[in-house]
C-alpha cells in the first residue's frame, strides 16, 4: 500500500470532517493498520476493553487456520471469554451509559404518516419482553428461531430477544417465497416462527401469513416441520399510534399460531440475559450458493459484536449526536450489521425505513433526510441509479444540509452514478464510503475512512484494520503491486463466519480449497499503482442484481421444474438500474411451443420458487445450449450472446459452433 500520488481525479476529505474523526489522516489510518497486523492480540484488546465480560478471554485473542492441507479450517476469537451481545448493545448504554431518554430507532413506515419513536429504555423493555414470551414457547440456549418479518420494530425486537437468551435467530427476507422459507426453516431446523399477517409494499398489500402457512405445510409434506408456535404481529393496518386493524382475511391454527399483541401484554419487562461463550453461534443467514442450494452463514458471537461496533464507528466516524440512515433490509446482512448490531453497539439513534425509495412519491428519500436531520446515509447503487432517473429537480424541494457522510453497500458503484451522488445528493461536500463486505465477512473488508482516505469513484480503497488481502492469479501465485486477478484474505478478523451450518465439509470446498491458506471471496478484483482495490466481479456462477447476491443454479432449477423445459442456462446481463439483470436460455422438451405465455409462466414460476426479485428479465429460446465435447456449457459464450457482443474469441472446444449463430438470431429483441 502507498501513499497515492496518482494522475486520477481525487476527492479529499473536507477539513472539517478531519478535526475530530476518530481516524483523522491517511498516515492515522496506515498507522492503526500496521499495529491491527503486527499486533492484533494488543489491537483487538483494546477494542474489546470498551465492551461488558463477565468471564475474561483466557487464550489469545485470535486463533485459526486457513489451510485445508493442515487440518479443519477454524477461527476462534477470544476463546474461553462470556459475554452477552444484547447486554451489550441496550443494558450497557441505558445501565452504565444513562441513555435512558436517548432515541435508538425513528421508525418510518410504508406510509409517511405512520412514524414512531423508540428510546433506548423503550427498547430494552420490548426485547425483555420479547425474550420471556419466546421462553414461554419453549425456546431455550441454542434454539433455532426463523423470523420472516417486513421492516417494523418487532423485527429488531425479536432478533436482539433471541440474543438475549442465547437463540439463534434466522431471519428470511420477508420478500422470499414460500419454498425460500420452506427450505431455510428445515435446514435449520427451527421450533418458532415469527411474522407478520401481512405488509404494504407501496400500494401492494402482501399475505405475510399466507406464504408462511404455504411453506409450514410444504414442510410437513417433507416431513420436516419442526415449528411448534408461530407468533404472528398485527401490522399490516397499523396506525399512526401504532395500534392495528386486523382487516387481512389471515389463515389461523390455533394449536399454533398466537398473536404478538396477546402473547406480549403480560410479559414481564425483566428477562436476565443468558450468558453465552465467545464462540457461541449468535445467528445463521442464508445466502445463494453456486450449486443452487443456499449455504446458512453461521456467526459467533464476540468476534461479530466487536468488528460490526468497530467497523460502523471508524467507517460512518460515528458521532454521539448522529442521526445514522441505513436503508437496507434486516433481511439481508446488511441489516443485521448496520441497522442493528453495529449502530446499536455504538449507542447511535437510526432510522428504520420499511418503505420504498418512491412511494408515494419520488422525493420520499430526501424527504426522510430533511425530517429527522439525518448526518450518514447508507444506500444501495441500485437505488442511487433508480433515482438518478429522476433527476435533480426532487431533490430541490429538500434540505439535506445536515448530511455528513455517504455510503454505498452491495455492489460496486459506476463511477457515474458516484458523481451523482456526490454532486447532487452530498452538494459536493459529503465524502461517500463505498464499502466491499459479504454476508460471509460479517462486516466491511475493503473501505474508505471519511476523514482519512482519498477517494476515486468506484474504487473500494483499501482494507479496513485486521484484513490482509491479496491478489491471487489462477494458479494461486501473488501478485504483486498493479494487478488482476483473485482476491482473497490472508487471514481472519474477528467478524468472518465461523462455518456454514451442519456443513462444514461445503464451507472448507466453498472458501478455502480452492487456494489453501487463503479465505477466497469469490470476487476478481484490480489493484492499481496507488495501492487501491476495484472490484470487478464474480468470478463464479453467481449475479449481483440490485445488490442481491443469487446464485444461476438455483434460478436454473426453478426453470427446469416447469414441465416444458428440458434444460436451461442463467447468464448475467448488465442494467441501467439494477446493475446486472438475468438472461436466461431455456430449451425446450419435443412438441413443446416457445410462446408470450410460456415466458409469463415461466417468470411466475421463478417468482414462486425464490421470490420477486429474481424474476428474469430476459428469457430466450434455445433450440440448443453451446456446450464443449464433455457437455459443459459454455457460460461464457451465453454471457457474450446476452450482451450481444460477436467477438466470440476461440470455439475451437465446442461441440456444435453452429448453435452460437441459432442463439444469436433468436436473441430476445427487447435486449438487441
Amino acid at each position: 500500500m502507498v501513499v497515492p500520488e496518482s494522475q486520477d481525479k481525487m476527492y479529499y476529505p473536507p477539513d472539517d470532517l478531519q478535526r475530530d474523526a476518530h481516524v483523522p489522516d491517511l498516515n492515522s489510518y496506515l498507522a492503526q493498520y500496521r499495529k491491527s497486523l503486527e499486533n492484533p492480540e494488543a489491537f483487538w484488546k483494546e477494542v474489546a476493553s470498551e465492551f461488558f465480560w463477565k468471564k475474561p478471554a483466557t487464550g489469545p485473542m485470535l486463533q485459526y487456520n486457513f489451510d485445508v492441507t493442515k487440518g479443519n479450517i477454524y477461527v476462534k476469537f477470544m476463546e474461553g471469554a462470556k459475554t452477552n451481545i444484547c447486554y451489550n448493545v441496550l443494558d450497557r448504554h441505558v445501565r452504565e451509559k444513562d441513555l435512558y431518554e436517548k432515541v435508538a430507532y425513528y421508525w418510518e413506515g410504508n406510509s409517511p404518516d405512520h412514524h414512531v419513536t423508540i428510546t433506548y429504555r423503550q427498547l430494552l423493555s420490548q426485547v425483555c419482553r420479547c425474550a420471556n414470551v419466546l421462553k414461554r414457547m419453549g425456546v431455550k440456549k441454542g434454539d433455532r428461531v426463523s423470523i420472516y418479518l417486513p421492516m417494523i420494530p418487532e423485527l429488531v425486537y425479536t432478533m436482539l430477544a433471541c440474543a438475549r437468551i442465547g437463540a439463534v435467530h434466522s431471519i428470511v427476507f420477508a420478500g422470499f417465497s414460500s419454498d425460500s422459507l420452506c427450505e431455510r426453516i428445515i435446514d435449520a431446523q427451527s421450533s418458532v416462527l415469527v411474522t407478520a399477517d401481512g405488509v404494504y409494499r407501496g400500494e401492494k398489500l402482501i399475505n405475510l401469513k399466507l406464504i408462511v402457512d404455504e411453506a409450514l405445510e410444504k414442510c410437513r409434506e417433507k416431513a420436516s416441520s419442526s415449528i411448534n408456535k408461530c407468533l404472528v404481529v398485527r401490522h399490516h393496518l397499523r396506525t399512526k399510534s401504532g395500534t392495528a386493524s386486523n382487516k387481512l382475511q389471515t389463515p389461523w391454527d390455533s394449536d399454533c399460531d398466537v398473536w404478538w399483541d396477546e402473547a406480549m401484554k403480560d410479559a414481564p419487562e425483566e428477562c436476565e440475559p443468558e450468558w453465552m461463550d465467545a464462540e457461541d453461534p449468535l445467528f445463521i443467514l442464508y445466502t445463494s450458493g453456486s450449486t443452487g442450494k443456499p449455504k446458512g452463514v453461521l456467526h459467533s458471537v464476540a468476534g461479530y459484536l466487536l468488528y460490526t461496533a468497530l467497523t460502523f464507528k471508524c467507517v460512518f466516524d460515528h458521532r454521539h449526536d448522529d442521526v445514522y440512515w441505513c436503508t437496507a433490509d434486516i433481511g439481508w446482512i446488511t441489516g443485521h450489521s448496520y441497522i442493528t448490531y453495529g449502530p446499536l453497539a455504538n449507542g447511535a439513534t437510526s432510522v428504520l425505513f420499511e418503505g420504498i425509495p418512491i412511494h408515494p412519491h419520488v422525493g420520499r428519500f430526501w424527504e426522510i433526510i430533511q425530517k429527522y436531520r439525518v448526518t450518514k446515509f447508507y444506500t444501495a447503487p441500485t437505488a442511487i441509479r433508480l433515482l438518478m432517473k429522476y433527476g435533480r429537480e426532487p431533490l430541490q424541494k429538500y434540505d439535506l444540509s445536515s448530511l455528513r457522510i455517504l455510503g454505498t453497500v452491495g455492489e460496486p458503484i459506476n463511477p457515474e452514478a458516484w458523481q451523482w451522488y456526490h454532486e447532487a445528493v452530498g452538494q459536493g461536500r459529503c465524502p461517500i464510503v463505498d464499502t466491499f463486505w459479504q454476508t460471509e465477512t460479517g462486516g466491511h473488508v475493503l473501505t474508505p475512512l471519511p476523514a482519512a482516505t482519498p477517494l476515486k469513484p468506484g474504487s473500494a480503497t483499501f482494507p479496513f484494520f485486521g484484513v490482509e488481502p491479496s491478489v491471487l492469479n489462477e494458479h494461486g501465485e501473488e501478485l504483486e503491486g498493479e494487478a488482476e486477478g483473485y482476491l482473497v484474505f490472508r487471514r481472519p478478523w474477528p467478524g468472518l463466519m465461523r462455518t456454514v451450518y451442519r456443513d462444514q465439509e461445503r464451507f472448507e470446498n466453498t472458501y478455502f480449497k480452492k487456494f489453501p491458506g487463503f479465505y477466497v471471496t469469490g470476487d476478481g478484483c484490480r489493484r492499481d499503482k496507488d495501492g487501491y482495490y476495484w472490484i470487478t466481479g464474480r468470478i463464479d456462477d453467481m449475479i449481483n442484481v440490485s445488490g442481491h447476491l443469487m446464485s444461476t443454479a438455483e434460478v436454473e432449477a426453478a426453470l427446469t421444474q416447469h414441465p416444458a423445459v428440458a434444460e436451461s442456462a442463467v447468464v448475467s446481463r448488465p442494467h441501467k438500474v439494477k446493475g446486472e439483470c438475468l438472461y436466461c436460455f431455456v430449451t425446450l422438451k419435443d412438441g413443446m411451443e416457445f410462446s408470450h405465455a410460456l415466458v409469463q409462466g415461466l417468470k411466475t414460476l421463478v417468482r414462486e420458487k425464490i421470490g420477486p426479485i429474481t424474476t428474469p428479465d430476459f428469457i430466450q429460446n434455445a433450440p440448443a445450449l453451446p456446450k464443449t465435447r464433455s457437455g459443459k456449457i459454455m457460460r461464457r459464450i451465453l454471457r457474450q450472446i446476452a450482451r450481444n457482443e460477436n467477438d466470440l474469441g476461440d470455439l475451437s472446444t465446442l461441440a456444435d459452433p453452429k448453435v452460437v449463430e441459432v442463439l444469436f438470431s433468436q436473441r430476445c429483441e427487447a435486449a438487441a
